[in-house]
């Protein structure tokens, strides 16, 4: 297939599976051209709308640490950058952070922080369990990272419904210039298998505009995400960040970010999909543009104001210093403004 409005209606029928990466590859530098987002969008959300109607479903963010071991070239709260205030939250405070939330209206608490050493297993199921005994009618997904199969596990019994690991690239080059020499392309995605065998909800991902990123390295994303069929998928802009090496290189653009979402709507079309801070930090309506785009999942802050600024994985990062009542307030305005309806459920996906 070389014709893009061909392709599109094969996406939108349901045979994406019969596209090679060329064919993604090609589709992508055509679209590039312009005149297509507006179909791929409209698309998109005619595909997600028989399965989730206009429901958009809000996750509470809780950052409980940004403390990390690892180095990822891309990232602000990276070992090697000394600027960074660090801090990891209690138990304690991350039950209260779950508490408030939940009065809110959130089902879904999304506990996420940099590989911290501090919190083992010993620490991490406990506060699972406690969140789950106070709420059981909420989900709690992790996003702490590469952990042992063992260390899964454990966590899975404790309570933990899913798993965020993005996946960054699917081209093993690429993630060598992504990461440092201690990380392995191999055991990112031999983690994201093992989630699966565990019986979580899994979740992967990439940034768009990333460094060294290639519309042919994106059609390899595109079609290991077809493939392995995630859950959920977590794909926002490439936001720089002042004290990484990658300082010096552009952001990834809000068009480029819609048009990938709603290819991969019409891939995926059961799919959970964000509309990530990110996007919001790119574009003052970004979020706005992601649910129009195909995106179904918001995920607003519910860590302590004190330390949200602190967790900084790019610069500019919005609603840093709101309150989680206003964050939640502002965006349910700003669903609506677009046609769409927060829920206050768990917001599973629907296969």
């Amino acid at each position: 297939m070389n014709d893009v409005s061909e392709i599109i209606e094969a996406l939108y029928r349901g045979d994406g599976g019969a596209l090679s990466a060329d064919d993604i590859a090609s589709f992508l530098d055509e679209c590039e051209s312009g005149g297509y987002d507006e179909v791929l969008a409209e698309r998109a959300r005619n595909v997600r709308e028989p399965i989730y109607g206009n429901r958009v479903f809000v996750r509470g963010l809780i950052e409980i640490s940004n403390i990390c071991k690892n180095d990822c070239l891309y990232c602000g709260i990276r070992r090697s950058n000394r600027n960074c205030i660090r801090y990891r939250l209690d138990e304690d405070t991350i039950i209260l952070c779950a508490d408030e939330g939940y009065e809110l209206g959130f089902r879904t608490f999304v506990l996420q922080g940099g590989e911290d050493a501090y919190y083992t297993d010993d620490v991490m199921c406990p506060i699972i369990s406690r969140i789950k005994s106070s709420h059981p009618d909420c989900a709690v997904t992790l996003s702490l990272g590469e952990r042992s199969r063992d260390s899964y596990r454990r966590m899975r019994e404790a309570g933990a419904d899913r798993y965020l690991l993005r996946h960054e690239t699917a081209n093993p080059d690429h993630y060598a210039q992504l990461h440092p020499a201690s990380m392995s392309y191999e055991n990112r995605i031999q983690c994201l298998y093992t989630l699966r065998e565990l019986g979580y909800q899994v979740g992967c991902g990439f940034m768009v505009g990333s460094p060294y990123q290639t519309n042919r390295r994106i059609a390899n994303d595109l079609c290991f995400i077809r493939d392995f069929y995630p859950d959920m998928c977590g794909v926002g802009p490439f936001v720089p960040h002042h004290e990484t090496p990658f300082a010096s290189f552009p952001s990834g653009t809000v068009e480029k970010t819609c048009r990938l979402l709603s290819i991969i709507r019409l891939l995926c079309p059961h799919v959970l999909l964000p509309a990530t801070t990110a996007l919001g930090t790119i574009h003052p309506r970004g979020r706005e543009m992601g649910i129009l785009a195909g995106a179904n999942v918001v995920m607003p802050n519910l860590s302590p104001v004190g330390v949200r600024k602190q967790y900084e994985l790019y610069d500019n990062k919005i609603c840093t210093g709101e309150e989680s009542a206003q964050c939640r307030d502002c965006l349910e305005l700003r669903i609506r403004s677009v046609g769409g309806e927060i829920v206050t459920d768990r917001g599973d996906v629907k296969k």
